[in-house]
């Protein structure tokens, strides 16, 4: 069965947290170092606006994924460029689900007329910088032993997609 990706809903706010909750407590992937509430993360999706969507990838009624374009920087210069947050439920990864996620994402912010998108990735994250990679990110930083989870000194990779029509 293929992933369908559709708009999330509040509903999906109990899935969206159980995906992300999996990767704070297993995973470099996000710093965060503690689990998110259910609460948060209502609270956390009303407050999305609509230049800063989320989304879902369902298998029969399931959701397994769950991206977002969110806000880079909170300083007026820097609205035209946003970040992308794409986890994959761990049951159903190499399925190309975090593709099709990414490949929304980066249709959604083109569409809402965003200019750059950008994603920070923890350095031993190889295949979240192959992902970012296979829809035509490119590297365009490294920040050096700035991050720390699970007694380990994180690098974060920079990657950039411009979205401006040549």
């Amino acid at each position: 069965m293929t992933a369908q990706i559709r708009p999330a809903k509040l509903a999906d706010s109990s899935e969206i947290n159980r995906i992300y909750n999996y990767y704070v407590r297993n995973s470099t992937c996000t710093w965060h170092l503690t689990e998110e509430t259910l609460e948060n993360r209502k609270n956390w999706f009303k407050s999305r606006s609509p230049a800063h969507p989320v989304v879902v990838a369902e298998i029969a009624g399931k959701v397994v994924g769950w991206g977002s374009i969110s806000t880079y920087n909170s300083r007026q210069g820097w609205a035209a460029t946003v970040e992308d947050s794409v986890f994959v439920d761990p049951d159903f990864h190499r399925q190309g689900i975090g593709k099709k996620l990414l490949q929304a994402l980066l249709k959604l912010a083109e569409e809402l007329g965003h200019q750059s998108l950008i994603a920070r990735i923890s350095g031993e994250q190889i295949a979240s910088i192959q992902l970012h990679e296979s829809v035509g990110f490119k590297q365009v930083g490294l920040l050096q032993g700035v991050g720390k989870k699970f007694s380990q000194e994180l690098d974060c990779v920079y990657m950039l997609k411009s979205l401006r029509k040549p």
